[in-house]
């Protein structure tokens, strides 16, 4: 069971800010980096959750919103390179090259005029076709792109959450453990006064001699 030490020091503080800013880089919770300080410093999790959002973070403030760039830097890149692996659901048509040599042999040939104008028209439709296509994988990507910023400022918003919840978990723990201790102390010294007024009484006999008054 993890013993609770009240005296931080300053390699402490270091450790704990170091783990923090080292999680947030690679993308994981701060919860997460107070569970390995305290591992590593034989304190609760709570206890290092405290200390970070009390004391040590403040001085770390500008150090903390670098990381969460980098952070964002990061799964950019990631999702870049996940982007690249997927396979494209539709791919436009091409013109065959045999239909382009058909249209260039009918072109060059006056006894198919009408033959020439089908392909013709064909090869256009085809071509605006893939125009079309181009243009929807261009809005489809501008609507992944919206999509993924609105699930990072989500996801920003909710480890904000967290860490506030976090911050008010520790902050009640430590009042907890503030009361037992005082409970703790009241119940000795009301012992302790009972056991001194067990030892007074007393009461003097006729020879002046003081006896103990039995209970």
């Amino acid at each position: 069971m993890k013993q609770r030490q009240d005296a931080w020091t300053e390699e402490d503080d270091l450790l704990l800010a170091e783990t923090v800013l080292r999680h947030v880089r690679e993308g994981s919770t701060q919860l997460n980096a107070f569970e390995e300080v305290g591992d590593k410093l034989n304190r609760t999790s709570a206890a290092c959750g405290f200390r970070w959002n009390a004391v040590v973070r403040s001085r770390y403030e500008t150090a903390l919103q670098l990381a969460k760039k980098q952070r964002k830097e990061r799964q950019r890149l990631l999702g870049k390179n996940q982007a690249v692996r997927k396979k494209l659901l539709y791919t436009p048509p091409v013109p065959a090259l045999e239909e382009l040599g058909e249209i260039t042999e009918i072109t060059h040939s006056p006894e198919q005029t009408t033959m020439t104008l089908d392909h013709v028209i064909a090869f256009l439709q085809s071509f605006q076709s893939t125009s079309v296509n181009a243009e929807a994988l261009k809005s489809e990507n501008e609507r992944l792109r919206q999509e993924k910023e609105e699930l990072a400022a989500k996801n920003d918003e909710l480890e904000t959450k967290i860490a506030k919840l976090e911050e008010e978990s520790s902050t009640i723990r430590e009042e907890y453990e503030t009361m037992l201790r005082i409970m703790n102390r009241a119940r000795k010294i009301t012992l302790q006064e009972e056991e001194e007024r067990q030892m007074l009484k007393f009461k003097m006999d006729k020879n002046g001699n003081l006896e103990k008054i039995a209970e």
